[in-house]
């Protein structure tokens, strides 16, 4: 069984047993975190479509870590007019175990 849930402005297809890194929730390692804006439900034979999410439809996922990735440096410049601006950027994002989910057909 695979669902698609939408975290911000990103989907993610999950299933149970899955790691994902979605962006940054405030919450602690082994907090417990439900997703209701699902989107999208299948178990191979049959599925389920929403119009724009699924009523009912839960997942359900385990905190394992939160962090910083990489970090991405921005570099402007301007030829010419002696311009030139360097920034670092560090996105935070959450680690996730996906426990459930929950659907019923």
């Amino acid at each position: 069984m695979y669902a698609i849930l939408r975290n911000g402005d990103k989907q993610y297809r999950v299933e149970e047993n899955d790691i994902l890194k979605i962006d940054y929730i405030e919450s602690s390692n082994g907090d417990i975190l439900e997703f209701s804006d699902i989107l999208f439900v299948s178990d191979g034979e049959k599925f389920a479509v929403g119009k724009p999410a699924l009523e009912g439809a839960k997942v359900e996922a385990e905190v394992i870590e939160n962090g910083k990735d990489k970090k991405v440096l921005v570099f402007k410049k301007k030829r010419r007019k002696q311009y030139k601006k360097l920034n670092g950027h560090r996105q935070g994002y959450t680690k996730i175990l996906v426990k459930k989910i929950n659907f019923n057909f």
